[in-house]
């Protein structure tokens, strides 16, 4: 679970990325964009800030940062692993200044005593030693969100990937609450989704914990509705598992998986402390990796599926304002090569379990009845339906329901039907800097690169533009490194080293270094990264490690 996902559930009951549509974002006034480069990691939303205020919580002058400078809005640097305390300082702000809005408090909101008890604590002045941003930048941003008609607040992965994910989410939406935003015509708090298919995934079993339709797979009701879809007895569902990054630790151990299927994932590239994810992955029994491309982990792969590509499949993915889209294939694969749906039914088949569909459409329709009445419900989004070009929100429940694009705009999905506010304090990074290691890095994306790397580092015009790994540095802090521009450098950290070139960058904050995470090999900057996890979410700190410079 990603840790938006896992605030969102906590506070309003039920998480949907953006519970409005993206293009209520149209005529915002301001938008706060916390650990948020849609820029560069998401260009055409842009398109749907262009009239907004912007305000950008990040550590580095990233494509959006200069945006929203260039536009009348400010940059906030905040140390990285400290956006929790940049929040509890605005709120502390927003009281104190008489902007927050009580009657919209007592009405829809529980919990704000126990918040502010921390908050009071986190006077704006105190926040600023903490966190490094100024005072004055925290009550402006608090005078501008309350004194607009049309606001939003949106987080996004550079205020989840931390070993406090969950804790700084919160912190983020107790202030919009405290604002009156959610659920109120355009205004809104909002999580940007990372991945294409990020939402729908998230909602139908993606997690370990899950079943589809944001059930429980501890909850018997739920257990027994889907076992009853499948045909099955509810006692052969598994309980939860591990996490993702907990699941590859456990690789080859004694309590652990002997053998490994990947589908289209990058993990020797795109996981947390990538060295100690290749010794596990060498201690399997078996490896397979079915992939389009030959990427760093289906090189180490004991067998290869090469399976049809993104635009040879049909299906549909849900977006991140929980709408249902639906996916053509732009042409057939090539003789003989399998979609992965027909390798999962036709694995199944030789492993004794016949029937698993591997038509997407039927597939789709069993998605529909395994989520009827849960939290996020399909029921009545066809094929049929997505084909006649409705735009189709989830929870829709039947074939004659709209669907829901807006969320919350009466009630949340608690039984009392309001929102929770959850008091949260900050708590330090999960590794501190040292003698050894005086830097904090920083993982992030470019805009020419897509996750891991494996298919736009083959792309020879995108590759030009950025073919190596880089490392930005203050050029003081390369300096005192020994290095400069150009040069080649180790980013090195308590688990391992990334070999990059230096970019000397003087709007980055001296104490922290950033790394784009497409490369492979010792360009990887997972190498470096932190696998300590958030207690609730399980997400990784990919955002704050311990390392020094070293020349190569």
């Amino acid at each position: 679970m990603s840790s938006a996902a896992a605030a969102g559930n906590r506070a309003f009951g039920l998480d949907r990325g953006m519970p409005f549509p993206v293009t209520d974002l149209d005529d915002a006034e301001v938008v706060v964009l916390a650990g948020a480069n849609p820029a560069e990691t998401m260009p055409p939303l842009m398109g749907h800030l262009r009239d907004a205020r912007l305000v950008v919580v990040d550590p580095r002058r990233s494509a959006t940062a200069e945006r929203a400078v260039a536009s009348g809005g400010l940059h906030l640097q905040p140390v990285p692993g400290t956006d929790l305390v940049l929040a509890l300082g605005m709120l502390h702000a927003a009281l104190v200044d008489g902007h927050v809005d009580k009657a919209y408090l007592a009405a829809r909101t529980t919990g704000f005593d126990d918040v502010w008890r921390v908050a009071a604590q986190w006077w704006p002045e105190r926040a600023e030693q903490v966190c490094g941003v100024a005072a004055a930048d925290m009550r402006t941003v608090v005078g501008w969100l309350a004194g607009a008609a049309r606001r939003y607040v949106l987080t996004a992965r550079g205020a989840e990937q931390h070993a406090h994910g969950v804790d700084t989410v919160s912190a983020w939406i107790n202030l919009a609450l405290a604002l009156g935003l959610p659920g109120r015509p355009g205004s809104g708090f909002g999580t940007i989704t990372g991945q294409g298919n990020g939402q729908g995934g998230r909602e139908h079993g993606q997690k370990s914990d899950q079943l589809p339709g944001y059930r429980s797979i501890a909850d018997p009701a739920a257990r027994a509705h889907v076992a009853g879809v499948w045909g099955v007895d509810p006692a052969t569902l598994p309980g939860a598992g591990r996490s993702a990054t907990e699941l590859l630790a456990a690789l080859g151990r004694p309590d652990g998986p002997r053998a490994m299927l990947v589908f289209g994932s990058n993990v020797l590239v795109s996981a947390p402390d990538a060295n100690a994810v290749a010794e596990r992955l060498a201690a399997l029994d078996l490896l397979v990796v079915a992939d389009v491309l030959p990427g760093e982990t289906a090189m180490a792969a004991d067998v290869v599926l090469p399976v049809a590509q993104w635009a040879e499949e049909e299906g549909t993915m849900t977006n991140l304002e929980g709408r249902v889209l639906r996916r053509r294939r732009a042409l057939r694969p090539p003789e003989g090569v399998r979609t992965d749906l027909e390798v999962v039914a036709g694995l199944a088949e030789r492993l004794g379990a016949p029937g698993f569909p591997a038509a997407p459409e039927e597939v789709f329709d069993e998605l529909r009845a395994a989520s009827a009445g849960g939290l996020a419900d399909y029921a009545g989004i066809t094929y049929a339906r997505l084909d006649a070009g409705e735009a189709l929100h989830w929870p829709c429940p039947d074939e004659d329901h709209p669907g829901t694009p807006r969320l919350f705009t009466e009630r949340f999905a608690h039984p009392d039907g309001r929102a929770r506010m959850s008091p949260v304090d900050h708590v330090a990074s999960a590794e501190l800097p040292d003698a050894a290691h005086p830097l904090r890095a920083t993982t992030g994306r470019v805009l020419v690169h897509y996750q891991s790397g494996a298919q736009t580092r083959r792309v020879a015009e995108l590759a030009g533009i950025v073919p190596e790994a880089f490392v930005e540095v203050h050029p003081d802090t390369a300096a005192r490194a020994g290095l400069a521009d150009g040069d080649w450098a180790r980013v090195v950290s308590r688990r391992g080293a990334v070999r990059a070139r230096v970019r000397c960058v003087a709007s980055l904050r001296p104490d922290t270094v950033f790394l784009p995470f497409h490369f492979g090999g010792d360009q990887a900057a997972n190498r470096v990264t932190n696998p300590a996890l958030d207690p609730t979410s399980r997400m990784p700190e990919f955002k704050v490690a311990a390392v020094r410079l070293e020349r190569v």
